[in-house]
């Protein structure tokens, strides 16, 4: 058995863990990583994301530092169960969809900036 703790070590955002055994690859967890723009945008980026080696992944709880880099997994290619309880489902279903929405403005604001500064 071998666990690597990618996320929320020595921090308090982007809890993500790797649980090895018997062959198969668990994620506990599946955070995005919040602070300030440049360092979190590059540490939500990183390989730790590969979710085509990931087989199943569970979800302590809905709140985006636990639950907000599912995206990623499953655009790297994650097709494994995600297990949780139907109220983290339920909340992390609203959760995503409102980080999205941020994640978007943040853009729109970030490229307005660039768009003044002629980049």
């Amino acid at each position: 058995m071998k666990l690597t703790f990618n996320g929320a070590a020595r921090t308090v955002t982007g809890s993500q863990h790797l649980l090895e055994v018997n062959g198969k690859t668990i994620m506990l967890d599946c955070g995005l990583i919040q602070g300030k723009r440049k360092e979190s945008f590059e540490m939500n980026r990183s390989d730790d994301c590969r979710g085509a080696q990931i087989d199943c992944l569970i979800l302590s709880h809905a709140h985006i530092d636990h639950s907000g880099r599912i995206p990623c997994l499953v655009k790297n290619g994650f097709k494994g169960d995600i297990f949780c309880t139907s109220a983290t489902r339920d909340l992390c279903a609203v959760m995503l969809q409102d980080s999205a929405s941020i994640q978007e403005k943040d853009v729109e604001y970030v490229n307005r900036r660039r768009q003044k500064q002629g980049q």
